[in-house]
């Protein structure tokens, strides 16, 4: 099977490296053509457009920001919807809307191909690493093609079953890493404004039931008020915007993820989009007078 792969940033660069590094035939394409450069040299054919390797692979990988970002590459002029042939498979890794999920699943059997939803839990280490967890729905043939490919990117794949399951997943649980980010920034800020001591708070936390590897994950960002993006804020923002969407669709009354979701946005506002989304903690702490 010749693999297709279009989206190269800060996720899918190290992803399709590790398809590569796993003897796999790998074709490139993204919009910047330059970040095709390293990949090129790790073995790759890079295409300086999405007809090509669509009609040189046999599936075909998404890693994109958003939504309209996938609708973009699906149904462009030239782009994978009019340059698909009988029986391609599209695996959609992007973190979008179920909703969207269902439009691109239909476009796509209307081509006689399957699209399978399959985003994914882990940020860059974890790509980098092939630590990710893969969450994946759509039919079931395609689901098993797939599984070395998913076997080369992650330490577990999650199959949800039916389309769209796997987006709703990606959904579920970032719902809980950003209310518990948000908690955990809501706690060091009450901890700060009673004065006590920061690193033994950390201590305390690390010690308790409340620890987590995403607490230590983020502790010395915590720690030094430094936050380089792991997972950036206003990708964080983004789908705690989907799940907004979601929970307005589905008639849900989750306050938690509707506070998380305005403080987010906030702190997008402020300027700490580009910034880890740990730093929601620098929000938390100007809505209290704190530094």
């Amino acid at each position: 099977m010749k693999l297709g792969w279009i989206g190269l940033g800060a996720m899918g660069n190290p992803m399709a490296i590790n398809l590569i590094k796993a003897g796999f035939e790998v074709n490139v394409y993204n919009r910047t053509f330059f970040k095709t450069q390293n990949l090129k040299e790790e073995g790759a054919n890079s295409f300086d457009n999405i007809k090509e390797l669509v009609e040189n692979s046999d599936i075909v990988f998404l890693m994109l920001s958003n939504g309209d970002a996938v609708r973009d590459v699906l149904t462009s002029k030239d782009g994978i919807l009019d340059s698909l042939d009988e029986n391609k498979i599209i695996v959609d890794m992007s973190t979008i809307s179920p909703l969207d999920s269902k439009e691109f699943f239909s476009l796509v059997k209307q081509k006689n191909c399957t699209y399978i939803d399959a985003p994914v839990s882990g940020s860059i280490g974890a790509a980098i690493a092939k630590q990710l967890i893969i969450l994946i729905g759509g039919e079931n043939k395609a689901k098993e093609l797939c599984k070395p490919y998913f076997d080369a990117l992650g330490r577990a794949t999650i199959d949800f079953g039916e389309s769209s399951n796997g987006t709703s997943a990606k959904l579920s649980i970032n719902m809980l890493l950003g209310v518990f980010t948000q908690a955990m920034s809501e706690s060091i800020t009450f901890a700060q404004k009673l004065g006590l001591d920061k690193e033994k708070v950390f201590d305390m936390i690390s010690l308790s039931g409340m620890n987590t590897p995403l607490f230590q994950a983020k502790r010395e960002s915590f720690s030094k008020n430094e936050f380089p993006s792991a997972f950036s804020l206003e990708l964080m923002s983004k789908d705690l915007g989907l799940l907004k969407q979601m929970i307005d669709n589905c008639n849900l009354n989750l306050p938690l993820s509707e506070i998380a979701n305005e403080t987010y946005i906030k702190a997008k506002e402020q300027g700490f989009g580009k910034e880890d989304m740990a730093a929601v903690i620098k929000t938390v702490k100007e809505n209290n007078k704190l530094k």
